[in-house]
């Protein structure tokens, strides 16, 4: 008799890294900010000025008016998102865990801020965008990222079935 052995599931240890590394990076760039560029003070590097502001809206500062169930909202999308994402791809590639590793890590720096601070810590002003920081930066990457490989396998599985067609 033939035993079938179930695959081991290796742990997604690029995700849990690349979350970690983010959201060490995030916090400790907002802690340096919060203690050596007080509020109204700006560094400036020419095309790139680093000044401390305060978001207690939401992404971008969209919304400031009832702000926290927007955000209790938010939380659980992300954790929905996360399990959607996990659920279509698996372990999936370093890459996809890559990309789902800054977002989860980037959300969490964000979450960290809400929770202890009322608000996000926002540093980095490229003048025509609102001022944002490390964590804003990983989640926009790490969903371009998750994008890209969605629209890929997306687009190969497309051909393969014309192909079979």
């Amino acid at each position: 008799m033939h035993k079938v052995q179930k695959e081991r599931r290796v742990p997604p240890l690029t995700l849990f890294a690349t979350a970690l590394i983010t959201l060490v990076m995030d916090q400790l760039s907002k802690a340096i900010v919060r203690i050596h560029l007080p509020l109204g003070e700006t560094v400036s590097l020419g095309f790139l000025e680093f000044r401390q502001v305060r978001n207690p809206g939401t992404a971008f500062g969209l919304i400031t008016s009832k702000a926290w169930p927007l955000f209790v909202v938010s939380i659980v999308l992300f954790f929905v998102l996360i399990l959607v994402l996990w659920k279509w791809g698996g372990p999936g590639s370093r890459v996809f865990q890559m990309g789902l590793g800054l977002i989860i890590g980037g959300a969490l720096g964000n979450i960290i801020d809400r929770l202890t601070l009322g608000e996000v810590v926002d540093f980095i002003d490229v003048g025509f965008w609102p001022v944002f920081n490390i964590a804003d930066i990983a989640i926009v990457a790490g969903v371009g990222i998750v994008l890209v490989i969605v629209a890929k396998q997306t687009w190969k599985g497309e051909n393969e079935a014309d192909r079979e067609t």
